[in-house]
């Protein structure tokens, strides 16, 4: 690494947690004046709230934001170099652009690393208790709404509910069907199911169980008992924000549970997961297109290029958005989604790329 590497890239990397402090913190009062009120209510202690819920909040709005906090670093870190002519000194030289770009590459690749860390560990490991706190302070109590429920909890065995009461722990009108190809071979009835805690098991009213052999049915009733099921309350609990607070291992492995049990909100979470491979990359193509653009001393000063730095980084955020909802409806397939803006932006920065004066 030479001098010049060295200079760009302690600059870039100085503006880019300059920046990220700037933003964070002031996101953080404002959220804190929105929500002040429910902090009275409850009477929480100031490190209460700032040791559960800010401290974990910083790196959840740190990461949200690098897009922008990326492209807006190194807008403003090159319109300086611009404006005091030292890029038009540095590629006088016999410096190429693409050797220019060098440094600002290893940023990118260094706050990518970074970042990919932070959205696949560390980041959800602050979110399990933001998302506590969030939940027994901010949000109102959850109940579980959701009527008829369908959910397939074996190979063959699929469970129905009419409903639950998730406060109490007891599900109605409950069966137990086990399918086998396109035949329904047993149904198991029961007016109710109630979870028992301390045997970690469902105790069921009596029940009412129709075996089907081709056309002959059989009716057994069988009295009140206790039963394991692959069913637990937890599926029945509040989803609030539950795939920021997975790990990356964790989440494959209940998106794999949610394919398995037929779900049909698979696609919130694949959506969530194919983004964390996609931040690092479109911090890549952000930093390409903010050198692009800011290289040229401007008659707008550097002010202009960091205003227009702004919008460019915001209207990503707005496609990342947009992609991201899209994927939640099905209207477009998760993996796309999550890439749709990055797809966009690299085809942006090529035209600059080709078109804008060096």
């Amino acid at each position: 690494m030479k001098l010049l590497d060295k200079y760009i890239l302690k600059k870039f990397l100085t503006a880019f947690f300059f920046t990220v402090v700037l933003l964070v913190s002031v996101i953080c009062v404002i959220d804190f004046t929105e929500k002040n009120d429910d902090f009275i209510q409850h009477d929480l202690g100031a490190w209460q709230i700032v040791s559960e819920y800010y401290v974990n909040l910083f790196p959840y709005f740190a990461n949200l934001l690098s897009p922008i906090t990326v492209f807006i670093a190194v807008v403003f870190v090159t319109a300086q170099l611009a404006s005091r002519t030292e890029v038009v000194a540095i590629l006088a030289s016999g410096i190429s652009f693409k050797r220019f770009l060098l440094p600002y590459i290893m940023g990118s690749a260094i706050l990518g690393a970074l970042t990919m860390a932070m959205t696949g560990w560390l980041i959800p490991i602050a979110n399990k208790t933001r998302v506590a706190f969030e939940k027994a302070y901010i949000k109102n109590p959850y109940r579980f709404s959701g009527r008829n429920v369908h959910m397939k909890i074996g190979p063959n065995a699929y469970a129905f509910m009419e409903s639950y009461d998730n406060v109490n722990n007891i599900g109605y009108k409950f069966a137990l069907e086990t399918v086998e190809g396109t035949l329904l071979k047993r149904r198991m009835t029961a007016e109710a199911i109630t979870w028992d805690s301390t045997k970690h098991a469902w105790h069921l009213t009596p029940q009412l169980v129709r075996t089907f052999k081709g056309e002959r049915e059989t009716l057994l009733s069988i009295p009140a008992r206790d039963t394991t099921l692959n069913l637990y309350p937890k599926d029945f609990a509040s989803t609030y924000r539950l795939s920021e607070t997975l790990t990356l291992p964790e989440l494959n492995d209940y998106i794999q549970q949610k394919i398995d049990r037929g779900a049909d909100d698979t696609q919130v979470y694949l959506s969530d997961k194919y983004e964390r491979y996609a931040y690092p990359y479109a911090m890549f193509i952000l930093t390409i297109i903010g050198v692009i653009m800011s290289s040229r001393k401007s008659r707008a000063g550097v002010g202009g290029q960091i205003a227009l730095g702004f919008v460019l980084a915001f209207v990503f955020i707005i496609f990342v958005i947009l992609s991201r909802n899209l994927a939640q409806v099905g209207s477009l397939p998760p993996l796309l989604a999550a890439w749709v803006p990055s797809i966009v932006f690299t085809a942006i920065g090529l035209v600059l790329y080709r078109v804008v004066p060096r």
